[in-house]
């Protein structure tokens, strides 16, 4: 290694980045194998700041996964069940999928997140008809459903194109898309990891359909199984090029492996390291999709303050029942209070900012009372079964 070389190549990255300019295959190599990890994230910090400032958003939104019964046998899930009377497999009635909002219909919740395994039997119905009965609850609720997975799955099934499957369902209540399913693009590793399902360029077009229609969506990448470096920049090009054509994609979220419960157990998780740089690497790489999340579920609550500082500027929201990375061993919380929240971005040393599922800006900390509490970032909290316990005044 030549110390020199290397610091002189970092410094022309840094004016690329400065300058705006797209960084190439190269230039993600070297900074994934950059040893200044400090130096990486703090560039990474510097772009999240041109952007955002010091502002961290987060939404109030809760989590329905209406049936986890799944055609796909992706060797890194462990949430789908191949058939319908498999044990702990379920499909929720329209009614049960109703009862979820109607517990909530006291809270100020303003996204539902819906995601499902790829079901045999249901009719395109029964999708059209959750977000319909969502709807006539709360007309006022964004419903960010389906991935792309999904959407190809619907459309080999019921012999429609994207754009038609597409259209009924925005007809019916969809607002935006999630950014699942996207895993890892490259074949070789796609092979391995998830075959029989949407490959990347079924992915790509999905939400090259949904932009064209107007549906914002989310963009993700898995990482962490059995992919490469150089297969992460690819990745993270191909969704910077579509990004380039359409500029339909909201929001980047890198997803840590889980390996509990999976085909893939023998695998050693994604290091607390590997998950930072890989946030400021992603900040660095894409620069024309505004935000990057750190979804706090998968990588816990310390890594995710610390990810402020490398390039993340959203950390989801409050969640609710998350069911998909919890079934596959994450030990966080399944829920976090807007309180919680927004006493977390604090004591990070951001300001606090919710959001809506488009990025409006509904409430930013200016250290009011927040759900009449005050916050105290300098006392402690402990987790406490289904949320984070603050002591606050």
């Amino acid at each position: 290694m030549n110390r020199t070389k290397d610091t002189a190549r970092f410094a022309r990255i840094a004016d690329k980045v400065r300058a705006n300019e797209a960084l190439d295959a190269d230039d993600g190599l070297f900074l994934y194998t950059y040893p200044d990890l400090l130096a990486v994230g703090a560039l990474a910090n510097e772009r999240r700041e041109a952007l955002h400032g010091d502002k961290t958003f987060f939404n109030v939104n809760f989590h329905i996964n209406p049936t986890n019964v799944c055609v796909a046998d992706c060797k890194f899930c462990s949430f789908a069940r191949l058939e319908p009377d498999a044990p702990a497999a379920y499909t929720m009635s329209i009614d049960e999928v109703k009862q979820k909002l109607l517990d909530r219909m006291d809270q100020p919740v303003t996204e539902i997140h819906i995601v499902n395994g790829l079901h045999h039997h249901l009719p395109l119905d029964y999708y059209k008809d959750c977000l319909r009965e969502l709807k006539a609850l709360r007309p006022d609720i964004h419903l960010k459903a389906y991935t792309a997975v999904e959407i190809h799955y619907f459309a080999e099934k019921y012999g429609m194109s994207y754009t038609q499957v597409l259209s009924e369902l925005k007809e019916a209540g969809l607002d935006s898309m999630p950014g699942g399913g996207a895993e890892i693009f490259a074949e070789r590793a796609r092979r391995k990891l998830c075959r029989g399902k949407a490959d990347a360029d079924e992915w790509l077009a999905v939400h090259r359909a949904a932009h064209e229609l107007g549906i914002r969506t989310n963009c993700t990448m898995l990482y962490g199984t059995v992919e490469t470096l150089e297969e992460r920049i690819d990745h993270m090009l191909r969704l910077r090029d579509l990004q380039a054509e359409t500029g339909g994609f909201q929001t980047f979220i890198p997803l840590a492996f889980h390996a509990d419960n999976n085909s893939l157990q023998k695998l050693p998780p994604p290091t607390g390291v590997d998950n930072l740089r890989t946030y400021a690497v992603s900040r660095l790489m894409l620069h024309n999709i505004a935000h990057i999340k750190a979804y706090w579920i998968m990588i816990g609550i310390k890594t995710a303050q610390i990810s402020l500082s490398f390039g993340v500027d959203d950390l989801d929201g409050t969640v609710q029942e998350e069911k998909i990375y919890h079934m596959a061993g994450a030990e966080t919380p399944q829920a976090l209070s807007r309180v919680d929240l927004v006493r977390l971005i604090r004591e990070a040393g951001r300001v606090a900012v919710e959001r809506d599922t488009l990025y409006n800006e509904r409430w930013t900390d200016d250290g009011e009372a927040l759900d009449g509490i005050r916050i105290d970032a300098s006392l402690p909290y402990s987790t406490q079964g289904q949320g984070v316990r603050l002591n606050v005044l």
